[in-house]
């Protein structure tokens, strides 16, 4: 199916089964319609922008770290979407848009925020960024997504304060500054940001009842009340139908629980920061002693039992009749387009990206074990006993078989393992040659690694067609797209050995 067909159909789509409310609050509770909306899930940060492990550091960047980023493909973001929303998820938060650096065009990298034309003027959006951000947002109402989307980063990572600031010659502190060239930019991307029209669904971004909330950015510690308040009362005069949080980090601002802009407060614990523990659910909630909503955006990277002990808080804890409205666990990763998994290790520690629905080869993670806390949390959160039963994979994507017989194809939403089957071109009847094929390798690198050959299943000079079928615990998908290959000639068989 070309681009404009997938664009077309999702258009139709989301026209058809769209949401039918915006999510509003009241006091510290958050309601889709007159139903109460809780929420729990594993943080999907890059449905709009991939950091691609597999190729490392960029050593052009002067800085260490910096990384290679890619835009995630219809098929990717689609493919994600539909393993988070069928496993459970109703909400997602998601990582920053991106700020312009000097080395991007070294390292290949594109972001969502361009430096101005002229000096002094203001920042551009990236078109071709923005429309995988519309797509992100057509996507996740088609699939029953809400999203929370924040704007700029405290941290450089993608580019957030300080690359902002050098476009004026100020530094990364002037971004909290509400007079600064800085401030003024944020807001002017702030603006642009929510006044934009989807390219797909046609409306404008404060209309999109899948945008849940904005907010503000991704952990500004250095929040003031000044700055707080101002941008709130900026986001809220673009989009008074949707929610404004609180991007603060490690401590609530004090003016946030009474400002009429404020919707939801939002903390993320880590243990560098010595927050990660249930108690810092309990603080917060007294200190905002139900004026706001309240959520944990981000925590992780411990171990299994101290998160259930944490997620229980967050889905049960009650202080003076309030509780928390959700929680995201960090941070998933979703299949390659080609196939196999993007992964992320996270800094210097031993936790990985977890992967839906979990798989054996993440068992130093406890992929599996976290997956299957996850879930339990959601159900709990919504007030009930046990999860539903996983639902059955939906289809692999069978790509390009190349030349040497090496299959690839793109993972299922919730597939866990595969069958490869074959038959002779011409005929009817299929041949497993494979039933437990996993494409759960933890480091899968799309250069190095291999899903299956199927060269040893073929005869020289006979040509056979090849389809994959997704398997879990509840069932089977409907077979994949279904291609044909033959050994061409001994040569080939030569080259590929």
């Amino acid at each position: 199916m070309s681009r404009l067909v997938c664009l077309v159909a999702l258009m139709l789509a989301t026209q058809c089964f769209g949401f039918e409310n915006f999510i509003t609050r009241d006091g510290s509770k958050l309601y889709d319609g007159d139903q109460e909306f809780r929420f729990f899930g594993i943080h999907a940060p890059e449905l709009h922008r991939i950091e691609d492990d597999a190729r490392g550091s960029c050593k052009a960047d002067s800085r260490s770290w910096g990384q290679y980023f890619k835009w995630p493909t219809f098929d990717e973001q689609k493919n994600w979407i539909q393993a988070l929303t069928r496993s459970g998820h109703t909400a997602m938060r998601v990582y920053v848009l991106s700020v312009s650096h000097p080395e991007d065009l070294k390292c290949e990298r594109e972001t969502h925020i361009l430096r101005p034309r002229e000096p002094g003027g203001m920042p551009r959006l990236n078109e071709k960024a923005m429309r995988v951000y519309d797509r992100m947002i057509a996507l996740s109402e088609q699939y029953d997504l809400r999203l929370i989307l924040p704007f700029i980063d405290h941290w450089q990572w993608w580019g957030g304060r300080a690359e902002l600031a050098a476009f004026y010659g100020e530094s990364a502190d002037d971004f909290y500054n509400t007079s600064s060239k800085t401030y003024e930019a944020y807001l002017q991307i702030i603006e642009s940001v929510i006044t934009r029209k989807n390219t797909i669904t046609g409306r404008f971004y404060y209309d999109e009842k899948a945008i849940m909330a904005w907010e503000t950015g991704n952990e500004l510690r250095m929040s003031t009340s000044d700055f707080v308040t101002t941008t709130a009362k900026r986001i809220k005069g673009l989009a008074p139908n949707q929610l404004v949080v609180d991007g603060n980090y490690l401590s609530i601002t004090p003016s946030s629980p009474d400002d009429e802009n404020i919707d939801i407060i939002s903390n993320h614990f880590y243990s560098v920061n010595g927050n990660n523990n249930p108690q810092t659910v309990i603080n917060d909630l007294t200190k905002i002693a139900g004026r706001k909503a309240y959520i944990v955006g981000e925590y992780g990277l411990i171990p299994t039992e101290p998160m259930r002990d944490i997620g229980e808080t967050i889905v049960e804890q009650n202080v003076n009749g309030h509780s928390a409205v959700g929680g995201f666990v960090w941070g998933f990763r979703g299949h390659r387009h080609d196939g196999g998994f993007y992964w992320h290790k996270e800094g210097n520690a031993d936790y990985q990206s977890y992967r839906l629905p979990g798989f054996p080869e993440a068992f130093e993670n406890n992929e599996i074990q976290v997956v299957q806390l996850v879930r339990e949390l959601q159900a709990k959160i919504l007030g009930k006993a046990n999860p539903a039963p996983l639902p059955a994979p939906l289809s692999p994507k069978l790509r390009k078989i190349e030349d040497c017989g090496e299959l690839k194809f793109m993972g299922a939403p919730l597939g866990r393992f595969y069958r490869i089957e074959k038959r002779k071109e011409g005929t009817e009847n299929w041949e497993a040659i494979s039933s437990s094929v996993s494409d759960g390798e933890v480091y899968f690198k799309p250069q190095q690694s291999e899903l299956f050959n199927i060269a040893e299943y073929t005869e020289h000079g006979k040509t056979y067609d090849f389809r994959v079928i997704a398997l879990n615990e509840s069932g089977e998908s409907v077979p994949s797209n279904v291609l044909s290959w033959s050994k061409k000639s001994n040569v080939v068989a030569l080259k590929c050995d």
